[in-house]
């Protein structure tokens, strides 16, 4: 009688991170970390800002070395020392700041560093090779177009063929959607069903939480660098992952109370500016702040919203048109007359211009009204003053320090934001213009932010807000402006908004 025969083996998962493990000095950032990615799905990565998301994929991909586990394909242990060994084994990774040559064209950019072909002057049949790619994946992009006159969309489709063209059978792909407006970030997320069904595996990492649900079949939620849970998308929805991503409730819908409009805190009339290269970035730009509201502007980045904020709040020339403060004339101004006219700015590059990161916190959170009583005496500061306000504002806005006197570099990036948020909101503005205030910032952060920009405006302050992110724009606004190429494309109430709407007007169409 044969012997029966042994049930069959499980195949072995594409890629399995067994227990890793990285420490940098003072921080455990992946504390025995366990993945396992199946071919054919898309495989989400969550968690806050020091979570080990990016530490771990750096891993993957021979940025960093672990310091325990290991690294499995196909069942058989790997040592991926660089990216060019991840490279060689199947793994590719799309970077959220793009790694392209500008001046030169899609097929240039795709061979440089692909062996066997030349990266000037690239053959018809890598061109052909691109074009089939594309075709099979929804990836369509001229080969012989030049990254420049390319949309971020279209160059994000060239870094994915970069590593569809070196074999990638993984392919990460860090915050894809922050640069995307709706619909483009719906053909992405076709892009990656497309790949799953010919067996590639998609690491998605990402904040956004409806994206995660839309279009992950599993999902890992890291806390503090460990793995909280993996767990089919099915079985979750945004409140169990964001509880186990902060170990909390999440309040998505920050309750917003009914204001009445108390007079124009802002207005901006027929504006134009260029930009750093001397090009227009604002074409006549026109809208209102009301004391009261927040006014959204909505956009894909390198649409004139950073000319637009440099511009009301005097870092920028204006070469026509006319900006008002509560009714007094601030065009071309300085940015301290700006400041002094009621303005509050939080800044989109919270290092470069935000903070003096060698300056204490105290001093940093001085720094618009040092000048002014209490905190000078005549030509000397008043350090007990400044020390007590410090303290004030540290225990107001939550602010995580071991000492006031502590150098502001030394900050995380949410406590970085909370001490600009005190600094700009003790004065009591009547006009607060935020660009980006949760820009890379994790959950708890921006909801804490959302809830005082909210606050602001319940005290009667108008505020501009400009984010990339359109589910804050919609979550916070009371009108939004959409901006493209520079113009005003529509002004819109927020009880009249939606995604799809918006998404068009981004692109360019007018309602």
């Amino acid at each position: 009688m044969p012997s029966a025969q042994p049930p069959d083996r499980p195949a072995p998962p594409l890629l399995l991170l067994k227990e890793i493990t990285k420490q940098f000095p003072g921080v455990v950032a992946n504390d025995r970390v366990t993945v396992e990615v199946r071919a054919g799905e898309v495989h989400a990565l969550l968690g806050e800002n020091g979570a080990g998301k990016t530490t771990l994929v750096k891993v993957l991909y021979g940025i960093h070395q672990p310091d325990g586990g290991e690294i499995l394909l196909r069942g058989k242990p790997v040592r991926i020392r660089a990216p060019r060994d991840a490279l060689h084994l199947g793994v590719g990774m799309v970077p959220q700041h793009f790694l392209l040559v500008r001046r030169h064209t899609v097929a240039e950019n795709i061979c440089l560093g692909l062996s066997g072909t030349r990266a000037l002057f690239p053959s018809r049949q890598v061109e052909r090779r691109i074009r089939e790619l594309g075709d099979r994946y929804g990836l369509g992009v001229d080969p012989r177009a030049p990254v420049w006159s390319l949309s971020i969309s279209e160059q994000q489709r060239v870094e994915i063929l970069k590593a569809l063209l070196r074999g990638a059978e993984i392919l990460i792909l860090d915050e894809p959607t922050s640069v995307l407006t709706p619909q483009e970030a719906q053909g992405l997320f076709a892009v990656m069903r497309r790949m799953t069904e010919e067996g590639h595996a998609v690491i998605f990492i990402t904040h956004k939480l409806d994206e995660v649900l839309a279009v992950a079949d599993r999902i890992t939620v890291l806390r503090k660098g460990r793995v909280v849970d993996t767990l089919p998308a099915r079985a979750a929805d945004k409140r169990t992952l964001a509880r186990m991503m902060v170990g909390r409730d999440v309040e998505f819908r920050p309750a917003r109370a009914p204001t009445a409009p108390q007079g124009e805190a802002l207005r901006v009339e027929d504006l134009w500016a260029q930009n750093d290269r001397g090009l227009p970035a604002l074409r006549g730009v026109s809208f209102t702040v009301q004391r009261g509201e927040i006014v959204g502007v909505a956009g894909v980045a390198g649409n004139g919203q950073r000319e637009q904020v440099e511009v009301i709040t005097g870092l920028r020339r204006a070469t026509r048109g006319r900006v008002w403060v509560l009714g007094q004339d601030v065009t071309n101004g300085n940015a301290r007359a700006v400041l002094e006219a009621g303005v509050a700015h939080i800044p989109e590059e919270r290092l470069r211009a935000g903070i003096v990161g060698a300056m204490s916190v105290a001093e940093n959170l001085v720094l618009r009204r040092y000048r002014y009583a209490p905190f000078s005496r005549g030509p000397l500061l008043n350090p007990s003053a400044i020390a007590g306000f410090a303290q004030r504002m540290i225990a107001a806005y939550s602010i995580a320090t071991p000492s006031p006197r502590l150098p502001a570099r030394a900050l995380s990036g949410g406590n970085i934001q909370r001490l600009i948020l005190a600094r700009e909101l003790s004065g009591e503005p009547a006009l607060v213009v935020a660009a980006h205030p949760t820009s890379g910032l994790d959950i708890s952060a921006t909801e804490q932010i959302h809830m005082l920009l909210l606050r602001r405006r319940e005290e009667g302050a108008g505020i501009l807000l400009v984010s990339e992110d359109l589910d804050e724009v919609l979550t916070l606004s009371d009108r939004i402006v959409v901006m493209f190429g520079g113009e005003v494309m529509g002004i819109v109430p927020a009880a009249e908004a939606d995604r799809e709407r918006i998404g068009l007007m981004m692109t360019g169409q007018r309602p």
